[in-house]
């Protein structure tokens, strides 16, 4: 499970793959963070019309079809095991997968990061929400698998981690 993280990375050590699309509005509010926290926004490379972009979604995923987005849940977490069979996720599974950079993950009190204190990338999907009065809403969730044996002492999940050079596949 992936209930907190961190993007630690000033603007110059993010993943090139996404500091070379983000435009001057995102580099100008862009902030290393400590802590971000489910329903914040949270920086993501995407994929829309065929485009590959820098976008900022609200970490709590909202299903396109939802009728209100603050009613029902907003799932931080989908497990990857089963996301292609669950109609919140569905669609996302097949057309809106995400990357989203970080520095590190909580699991209880433990802050997991790489040793070189690097960003790597967690796997996720998103949605954009339209509203019947034209608004729309862009939101993400964390794609989770078995522990990993670094993982297991801590807890029983773990956000999925793509390894470099592999972003083109996700």
């Amino acid at each position: 499970m992936c209930g907190r993280f961190a993007l630690k990375a000033d603007a110059l050590q993010l993943p090139e793959a996404i500091r070379e699309r983000m435009s001057d509005v995102h580099l100008s509010r862009y902030a290393p963070r400590e802590l971000i926290r489910p329903s914040e926004p949270v920086l993501g490379l995407r994929q829309e019309e065929g485009k590959t972009e820098a976008a900022l979604m609200l970490w709590g995923l909202i299903p396109s079809w939802a009728k209100d987005p603050s009613a029902g849940p907003r799932p931080i977490n989908a497990r990857s095991e089963t996301v292609a069979e669950k109609s919140s996720f569905k669609a996302a599974w097949r057309h809106r997968r995400c990357l989203i950079p970080a520095t590190g993950f909580f699991e209880k009190k433990y802050f997991v990061c790489r040793r070189d204190q690097r960003s790597f990338w967690i796997a996720g999907l998103w949605e954009r929400w339209l509203g019947s009065d034209g608004s729309e809403l862009d939101t993400c969730t964390i794609l989770t698998t078995a522990p990993n044996a670094l993982i297991q002492p801590l807890h029983d999940r773990m956000p999925v981690l793509i390894p470099d050079g592999l972003e083109e596949a996700w």
